[in-house]
């Protein structure tokens, strides 16, 4: 049974084994360089793979139909450069010799990475995905064509800066979408405005989607970093990205956005930092934001606002903001030794070794000859002179090791490397953390670049993550009591009058935004709605609290609300 096709330019049917569309007499043939997929193939007797987008390190980038619906959709083949072997006429794509187990595990997280995204996506600031398909020994994912225009084209057909609110709405679904991500354990590494679309009623949504390996230097695929907004720790593979990698690059594409240029790229900040604060480029731009995206753009992961959700809404709130900065770490300036040390990562830790280990031998070769010379030229010599000096070569000789940087690494990893704990000795310390998530190192001592003796201990201050209380009952109890329950955890109370037809008493709680006993994070702001006289009649609709949680509804909830997204 022939499969149904359909033109990738005009989406008319295509005859079987048609090269040319009789709707619209495009040649089909040689569209496509060669390498690629030719216009007119089927996938999974379902999309028709059109003309050839774009290429990157990764794969290669289709315009497709849906046969089934007729619409257009975008197709991203699994296609890596650096390990890929020439696709012939079967169209059955082959890995270089020697990189068929690379091929194979990167194939494996780009067919991963797009499935996870499909269950989370369209319900989101996200470009959609619709399907995954495995075909011709490799994978495509099937992508919704967003259409709208590039932020990046956008900006430059502006003729000044955007205000700093008008940002905030523009970005407010790419925020929630990579929000979702984050929650989901994924990050997509790849914000900028050349992935970003705005749409036609002016909202933006994200696409370019990629594995870590695209996106991370020195991977083994050809990378794709975008200069003044990849992050720091994607120049290396020695440094962990986590959410905060995006979080720097959706405050890079802030600061283009209402500062009319991109940061200075982060490889040249780790050198030399001279990336002027957006209230030196744009003086329009409000003070407390200016203050949020030098925060959000520090080098250094665990002094950067750590999540998504905590940069939008310092971003939009300048209360929050002056809360955030009062528990930020103060920022220190990267060392030159630091700032090498962080590009080097594990492999110059591992050059130095081997290069210690070459020197010790050495002192060991030049020390045994220098003795013997002794002893050939002094045979009266005391024999207690040689275990002296071959006690004060062993002293010399003494190795030692540069601690490596363990802030910011989940504590797991750290644990279950064989490396790590057969040359040092740990003590774990734990603590609340607003800002780093659970279970990460949120500080170490003896610092990283110390140099240090095997079977020294390195303490290390392990996140808990926010401290967290239960939801006490508050159901009944009068306004003040209420007020002061919640005060004595360390939650904050937000009171609304609610009408009352009788059935409750005067001044009493009726409900609340928590459920009791959840578990909350210490200082939410803990909605609470009295009763109030049945003969005072209530018109006014309660306003939005200032918290991080979603809008206020009008009527008391008879249960706990969830939020948005997590702000730990």
């Amino acid at each position: 049974m022939e499969q149904k096709r359909l033109c990738p330019f005009c989406i008319g049917e295509l005859p079987p084994a048609a090269t040319v569309c009789p709707h619209c007499g495009k040649i089909l043939e040689g569209c496509n360089p060669a390498g690629c997929l030719p216009v007119g193939t089927v996938l999974a007797g379902r999309y028709t793979v059109g003309e050839m987008r774009s290429l990157d390190g990764e794969g290669v980038l289709y315009s497709g139909v849906e046969n089934l619906g007729g619409f257009r959709v975008t197709i991203k083949e699994y296609l890596p450069v650096t390990l890929s072997a020439e696709r012939g006429a079967d169209c059955i794509l082959r890995p270089k010799q020697g990189s068929e187990v690379l091929f194979k595990t990167t194939r494996m997280d780009f067919a991963d990475l797009y499935r996870a995204i499909q269950r989370i996506t369209p319900a989101s600031g996200l470009e959609a995905v619709l399907d995954v398909v495995e075909a011709n020994n490799t994978v495509y994912a099937v992508l919704e064509n967003l259409g709208g225009t590039p932020l990046e084209q956008w900006l430059e057909n502006r003729s000044a800066p955007v205000r700093a609110e008008d940002a905030c709405a523009m970005l407010r679904p790419v925020f929630e979408g990579v929000a979702a991500m984050h929650k989901a354990g994924l990050v997509h590494r790849g914000i900028c405005p050349e992935n970003i679309r705005v749409m036609a009623d002016g909202r933006c949504r994200l696409a370019g989607y990629a594995t870590v390996g695209l996106r991370t230097a020195g991977s083994g695929l050809h990378e794709q970093l975008y200069e003044g907004y990849s992050a720091p720790e994607q120049y290396t593979t020695a440094e962990f990205e986590g959410r905060y990698t995006d979080e720097y690059s959706l405050a890079a594409v802030f600061y283009r956005m209402v500062c009319g240029q991109a940061p200075m790229p982060a490889a040249q900040r780790v050198v030399s930092d001279s990336n002027p604060r957006a209230r030196t480029v744009e003086p329009a731009v409000p003070a407390y934001v200016s203050d949020v995206l030098q925060l959000g753009l520090r080098l250094k992961v665990m002094e950067r606002i750590q999540t998504v959700p905590q940069l939008y809404q310092a971003l939009s709130s300048k209360e929050y903001t002056a809360e955030l900065t009062r528990t930020m770490k103060p920022e220190t300036p990267m060392h030159p030794v630091r700032a090498e040390q962080s590009a080097q990562g594990r492999e110059h830790l591992l050059s130095l070794k081997g290069l210690l280990a070459g020197i010790l031998i050495l002192l060991s070769v030049l020390i045994l000859l220098t003795l013997w010379g002794i002893v050939s030229s002094k045979e009266e010599q005391t024999p207690s002179s040689e275990p002296s000096s071959e006690a004060a070569s062993s002293e010399e000789m003494k190795p030692q090791n540069l601690v490596p940087n363990f802030v910011g690494i989940d504590y797991e990893q750290i644990k279950n490397n064989r490396e790590y704990t057969s040359m040092y000795l740990f003590r774990a310390v734990l603590e609340y953390s607003d800002t780093v998530p659970s279970g990460q190192v949120i500080r170490q001592e003896p610092e990283a670049g110390e140099v240090m003796e095997n079977g020294e201990v390195i303490q290390i201050v392990v996140s808990q993550g926010p401290e967290k209380v239960e939801m006490p009952k508050i159901i009944g109890a009068s306004q003040d009591k209420a007020i002061e329950i919640l005060s004595s955890r360390g939650l904050v109370a937000s009171c609304f009058m609610v009408v009352n037809d009788g059935s409750y008493a005067t001044g009493c709680v009726v409900s609340a935004s928590e459920e009791e006993g959840a578990m909350v994070t210490v200082g939410t702001v803990i909605t609470i709605y009295i009763a109030a006289d049945p003969s005072v009649q209530i018109t006014a609709t309660p306003e939005e609290p200032a918290a991080t949680e979603p809008t206020t509804p009008e009527t008391p909830p008879e249960g706990g609300t969830e939020p948005e997204y997590d702000t730990d």
